[in-house]
């Protein structure tokens, strides 16, 4: 039996009417009008006015951004929200399961308890890699969603492509992959993908590479189909009209975050280096991301030596097969300095 996305949705929300806003219901096309529909504040400031809740402008550069219609693409309030959106539309509460591969993003397993799903585990390999066997076999008739994080959070790897498709062409559910750092991957995005698999859902972020955290703009790009149920249940504003016009001018200067990606790539390998006459880190892992994750010694001591002397990094060791791992985020070139003489002087 092959995939059908009618199966997945909640029956709730087959039968849901979405909330039409004074901005759905009359667009404009530029021309000056006087409006009187939204009970907003008459008096401009820049801001007075409500903000287009489908975000077309944005949506138009993203389109060609990505090679994919703008039917393809819906913006949430960072990529958690996205998230919270196919939960939402596709888990029924206390009934559907999702899987994870922990070491993983920990807001996955975060949302399976906000909208009571039940989250099966499966972790990755010793090699960080995905147990694909494992992970069908806890597949059941109320899967709905495997969630992956590629490259991976903590572990800095890509996944191996063909086990990503093996998923896709094995699982008649939905596989949700999350590109946040994909901009510093060597790894291709399956965003080309998404003709050949109507079960396959990519999310991107404005938080990384683009360096937009504080704003807080996360990206959906799946089937037209996917999309249509998404925006029934999305907030009618939820992309605000500052962060619509500054994320729009990053993407029309794409080439600093281009020159951005490539520095830091360069500052990571070096920092490797630097990194391997520490007597103390034990093992550097391959990193496709704009962080390294290492195993040391002993992780809570350095963790605490570190911030004495006033440098925060992460310590990783509560996740499964991470015991004494800490996470270095790559800064600029001083601040990765500062983090290199610190560790030499440990």
């Amino acid at each position: 039996m092959g995939f059908s996305l009618n199966k997945l949705v909640r029956e709730s929300i087959k039968d849901l009417v979405p909330y039409s806003s004074a901005r759905d219901e009359f667009t404009s096309n530029g021309e000056f009008m006087i409006f009187l529909d939204a009970n907003e504040s008459p008096y401009p400031n820049g801001v007075n006015r409500y903000p287009d809740p489908q975000q077309r402008t944005l949506k138009g550069e993203l389109s060609k951004k990505y090679s994919v219609p703008e039917t393809s693409i819906l913006l949430g309030n960072g990529s958690d929200e996205v998230l919270d959106l196919i939960y939402r539309a596709f888990c029924e509460p206390q009934m559907d399961n999702i899987i994870t591969m922990p070491p993983t993003y920990g807001m996955y397993k975060v949302l399976a308890g906000i909208n009571a799903i039940e989250n099966r585990e499966v972790y990755l390999t010793d090699e960080f890699q995905l147990d694909v066997e494992g992970i069908m076999k806890q597949v059941n008739d109320n899967t709905k969603l495997i969630l992956l994080c590629s490259p991976n959070n903590p572990t800095a790897n890509s996944f191996s492509y063909d086990s990503i498709i093996c998923l896709l062409e094995g699982f008649k559910g939905l596989v949700v992959v999350d590109e946040a750092y994909i901009d510093f991957a060597k790894q291709e995005s399956l965003i080309n993908r998404l003709e050949k698999y109507p079960n396959l859902i990519v999310t991107r972020t404005f938080s990384k590479a683009i360096g937009l955290a504080g704003l807080r703009l996360g990206v959906c790009i799946a089937s037209e189909e996917v999309i249509q149920i998404l925006n029934r249940i999305k907030p009618p504003y939820n992309i605000n009209e500052l962060t619509q016009a500054r994320a729009l001018q990053e993407i029309l200067n794409e080439e600093i975050t281009l020159a951005r990606i490539a520095e830091i790539n360069i500052e990571k390998d070096r920092m490797v280096k630097e990194l391997k006459e520490i007597g103390f880190i034990e093992h550097i892992y391959p990193s496709e991301a704009n962080f390294i994750l290492v195993k040391v010694d002993d992780a809570n001591l350095r963790y605490k030596q570190l911030i004495g002397k006033g440098i925060v990094i992460r310590n990783r060791s509560s996740q499964p097969l991470c015991e004494n791992c800490l996470r270095f985020s790559i800064g600029l070139f001083n601040e990765n300095n500062t983090l290199i003489r610190a560790l030499q002087e440990l």
